[in-house]
């Protein structure tokens, strides 16, 4: 029998093949959310019901051998940022969609990604929405090239592919237009791999359940921790990655993320009890639990480069790592003298 954990959807067939995967799911009775959990690996393909699979490979006009990819290893980037790193690692080649309200801080989370990434030596280069997009200026400083339309993206990415890696990012109105859907078809034909950031400065892809069709990595904002401040407002529960199925990371990271992401439910769920209650009124079996959810949430908050002149501290990064040594002693109590206050905004412990 075929080990389950080495199968993996062919996110870029599906995403090259069918334009509008959204209305397409439904129109052969899938739920939208459902195909997005696969695309993510949130659903392993193991787990998925064979009418699922045979309904994509029919969508996509292809056979299931063609639909699902056996044995080939994903490439994650490590960026140093805690959340990111821990519940939904970056795809080296693969398309990462930001799925986030007006000022939840998308946009700073791209810049920031872009500024760690050209340290690495990708060069960065943006797909300029139209329209009168002044937010964008944020990120400007970051990109190495502006394009302006689908074909001139093209031209450039393949120049550059030839030599470098490549972070490119676009608009969701991109997404919609079809012309991602077109410029990653016609890279693909040419052999250029891209990491793909598709962003939503109209902050409509909250309401969608398949917002930028196929992804490899969701990173969903959390309008909790938004207004609370906690940035990056990236939910760690909600947000997912590919390549956390299959068996592409070590099992000690798979456990860390499983154990901190089932504390951070129950905490919020205390959370709703404690703001009405007061925190007196919890079980003494949940106290420890709430307050290691406090510290937890605490610590995954983060300094960021590009934000150092607004905020007054130093960008930090953390290797994976470290930040698998330091949930996990959260996790385990180990840090229970450690004041929330103390594990805001910091690196590692």
């Amino acid at each position: 029998m075929e080990n389950l954990e080495n199968i993996q959807l062919n996110v870029p067939l599906l995403r090259r093949k069918v334009s509008n995967l959204t209305a397409a799911a439904r129109s052969v009775g899938l739920r939208p959310a459902t195909v997005s959990n696969l695309c993510t690996g949130k659903i392993p393909i193991g787990r998925a019901e064979v009418k699922t699979l045979v309904a994509l490979a029919t969508l996509a006009e292809c056979s299931l051998d063609d639909l699902i990819i056996r044995g080939e290893k994903m490439e994650m980037i490590e960026t140093g940022i805690k959340t990111l790193d821990a519940f939904a690692p970056l795809t080296k080649g693969g398309t990462i969609g930001l799925v986030a309200r007006f000022g939840m801080g998308q946009l700073v989370v791209l810049a920031e990604m872009f500024h760690r990434l050209k340290k690495r030596g990708f060069t960065t280069v943006l797909l300029v929405p139209s329209g009168e997009n002044p937010e964008i200026n944020d990120i400007t400083v970051e990109v190495d090239v502006q394009v302006h339309s689908v074909d001139e993206a093209y031209e450039k990415l393949v120049a550059l592919g030839k030599e470098k890696d490549i972070a490119f990012a676009a608009d969701r109105s991109n997404v919609i237009s079809g012309d991602i859907h077109q410029l990653q078809e016609r890279l693909s034909n040419v052999g250029v791999t891209i990491t793909t950031f598709l962003i939503d400065i109209k902050g409509e892809a909250v309401d969608e359940d398949l917002p930028f069709g196929p992804l490899e990595t969701l990173w969903q904002f959390d309008a909790d921790l938004a207004a609370r401040r906690k940035y990056p407002a990236v939910n760690p529960i909600y947000s997912t990655s590919s390549i956390l199925e299959g068996g592409y990371l070590e099992q000690n990271h798979l456990v860390v993320q499983q154990r901190a992401q089932k504390l951070l439910r129950r905490y919020r769920e205390l959370r709703s009890l404690v703001s009405v209650s007061g925190i007196e009124k919890l079980p003494a079996s949940e106290v420890d639990t709430y307050h290691r959810g406090e510290r937890l949430e605490a610590y995954l908050t983060q300094p960021f480069y590009v934000a150092e002149e607004f905020t007054g501290k130093k960008g930090e990064t953390v290797h994976l790592r470290e930040t698998l040594d330091d949930i996990r002693k959260i996790l385990d109590g180990e840090k229970d003298s450690i004041s929330v206050e103390n594990l805001t905004f910091i690196g590692k412990i």
